[in-house]
């Protein structure tokens, strides 16, 4: 018994028992693998020594056939053993690439040279057999192999191009030469794939990638620019034009503040004043977002500030009869009336009340820098924005919080008109600014009217309230910011009956 347990290869299997037992019993990690590995290859090590079996060491004696086998298999799988410990190493401290999960194929390329030596090695050490002379006689072999792999190879290659090259990484927006756009998900061996904006797996093979002109849309940062172009018709100084397309970018909440966005004329005939806006998002996905809020609040810079867009370059354009065609048009509403068929939230209004809510409107005037309204302060009229850029700030230890910006069309106000509460934000004026008010009296008499109205606020309220908290970092906060919520505390406030 004391020679069966005293037997190299007995004492081998009791190792490698207790390595598949750890490997059962614990959480296979990378880190856990590693220790495991380093572990078994120190045990066999000392066992192979205290044994007078140095595995680096070819066997000049000839033992009998038994002893050969065994020493040779435990030399074989102590240079697997130290292949694996040296693999394990690559992939936990061996990072090539900043998200080495997905794109793996510079370390894969050394640990398939790290089990390439120990092959060499087993072959030299326990076979006893010249490596050199294998590796010039598998030459041919090789050339007749590259020859029917030639393709693989060139994308094997090319990938190992790229990823020294590093012109793109995994989660980087890029665009190819032949339209092909996506994000990169994986890189491997043979190709890199992409996923497209509309969820579709493009496979590129390396090859094919590195011929082609690569366009990195998250390089050097995330933040990517974008244009769009606007045609007004000349009935104003170029100068005024221009305005009214820098006031739609500062109102922008969706573009970037840094860099600052860019209005420039791009050219002047008599049929069109043509401009580019330029402007610079977070991130390429929200570009089209940018862009739909932004062609929204064009319009309505266009629509208040009295001004016309002009038709596509090229189109023609019938003039009638001056006079006829004044006779014929129809009455230009009021500037107060115009702002209330804008709003959606008075879209359910009849004309007779429309223009009653108008009548009885105040319109009040503020300078750029001027503040409307201060924190902590409840107002007593809901504040229509006629004209302008308004933006709401909350004071910090850093200077101050930009909550959001609005527009022609958009209003404040509605947290003390409809609840009595406080406003949490300063409202500053970052252009010169118009602002109708509606007083209190004024819309509670619509409210009983239109009971749907209140609703519509609670709704608003709500999506301000939880933008406030998802900004101070609240989460949903304690629920009363919920629309059902505040719908029925407007009601209470304003004696409104129940629908």
């Amino acid at each position: 018994m004391s020679e069966i347990l005293a037997d190299p290869l007995t004492q081998f299997l009791a190792l490698v028992v207790l390595r598949a037992a750890a490997r059962i019993l614990s959480p296979e990690s990378g880190l856990s693998r590693l220790i495991f590995n380093i572990i078994f290859f120190s045990a066999l090590t000392a066992m192979l020594f205290y044994h007078g079996i140095p595995p680096y060491l070819r066997d000049d004696n000839q033992p009998d056939v038994s002893e050969v086998v065994s020493r040779g298999l435990l030399k074989t799988i102590w240079w697997i053993g130290g292949a694996m410990v040296l693999a394990s190493s690559v992939r936990m401290f061996l990072i090539f690439e900043r998200k080495p999960r997905e794109g793996r194929l510079l370390q894969d390329l050394v640990v398939a040279l790290i089990y390439l030596s120990a092959a060499l090695c087993v072959v030299a050490y326990v076979f006893r057999l010249p490596v050199g002379t294998i590796i010039a006689t598998s030459g041919v072999f090789a050339i007749v192999l590259g020859l029917a792999l030639q393709s693989t190879l060139n994308d094997v290659f090319s990938g190992i191009a790229l990823n020294l090259g590093r012109p793109l990484s995994v989660g980087d927006w890029i665009f190819l030469d032949d339209n092909v756009q996506g994000r990169v998900v994986e890189t491997n061996w043979r190709s890199t794939q992409l996923l497209s904006a509309t969820n579709d797996l493009i496979v590129v093979p390396n090859s094919l990638l590195a011929k082609s002109r690569i366009t990195n849309l998250s390089g050097p940062d995330d933040t990517h620019g974008a244009t769009l172009r606007v045609r007004l018709v000349p009935t104003r100084p170029p100068r005024a034009l221009l305005d009214a397309m820098e006031k739609a970018l500062l109102s922008s909440n969706a573009v970037l503040k840094i860099p600052t966005p860019s209005a420039s004329i791009v050219s002047v005939d008599r049929d069109a004043v043509e401009f580019e806006l330029a402007f610079r998002v977070s991130d390429v996905s929200k570009v089209g977002s940018a862009r739909n809020e932004l062609f929204d609040l064009v319009y309505r810079h266009v629509e208040t500030g009295g001004l016309q867009f002009s038709g596509a370059a090229g189109s023609v354009q019938v003039i009638a009869d001056k006079a006829a065609d004044e006779d014929r048009k129809p009455k230009r509403p009021t500037s107060a009336l115009r702002l209330m068929d804008s709003i959606a939230l008075f879209a359910g209004l009849t004309d007779t009340e429309k223009e009653d809510i108008a009548s009885n409107m105040v319109k009040l005037s503020y300078r750029k820098g001027d503040i409307i309204a201060h924190r902590e302060t409840a107002l007593t009229s809901l504040m229509i924005v006629r004209s302008g850029v308004v933006a709401l700030e909350e004071a910090n230890a850093d200077g101050y919080i930009e909550l959001g910006r609005l527009a022609p069309g958009d209003f404040f106000g509605e947290r003390g008109v409809l609840l009595g509460a406080l406003e949490l934000a300063d409202v500053r004026a970052l252009t010169a600014v118009v602002i109708y008010e509606i007083p209190k009296q004024q819309l509670a008499v619509v409210l009983r009217e239109r009971p749907m109205i209140a609703e519509e606020l609670a709704l608003l309220l709500s999506a301000r309230s939880k933008a406030e908290q998802a900004l101070h970092g609240q989460g949903h906060g304690d629920g009363s910011a919920h629309s059902s919520v505040l719908s029925g505390r407007i009601r209470q406030f304003f004696h409104l009956s129940s629908v």
